[in-house]
């Protein structure tokens, strides 16, 4: 199936698809900042993971469903698929291997998915927490 919108006007879109400081990562950040938890977002370590908990060593990815392949959620779009499926399966192998290289540099490794904080921020900052701790 063929793409609905011509070649400029999808670059448009795609280019507005953020990196950082989504609603999510907002949200978890103003959850952690209210709990007076010390953080870093986005620190510029391996995978870049979108938190850093500074005195639990611990990072936390949270991952969007669709680019992460969570398992809830993620549908293949139907037009493209000879480009999005190694796209996606290249995200995940990407994500394996930046989180074992952390774990074998001494961090704990949280991910939390999109659909998580979106749901029940508290239960994901705990979730954050309780495998910090």
């Amino acid at each position: 199936m063929p793409d609905k919108f011509p070649r400029e006007k999808r670059s448009e879109i795609m280019s507005r698809v953020k990196g950082q400081w989504t609603s999510c990562e907002t949200r978890a950040h103003n959850k952690l900042k209210g709990m007076r938890i010390r953080h870093t977002m986005h620190p510029d370590i391996i995978g870049r993971p979108d938190i850093l908990l500074h005195d639990a060593n611990t990072v936390v990815f949270i991952d969007g469903c669709f680019w992460h392949r969570c398992p809830a959620h993620f549908r293949m779009p139907s037009s493209r698929r000879s480009y999005w499926k190694p796209k996606i399966e290249g995200n995940v192998k990407r994500d394996r291997r930046s989180r074992a290289r952390l774990r074998r540099q001494g961090y704990k490794v949280v991910s939390v998915w999109e659909h998580e904080v979106r749901d029940d921020l508290d239960l994901a900052v705990q979730k954050m927490l309780r495998k910090a701790l």
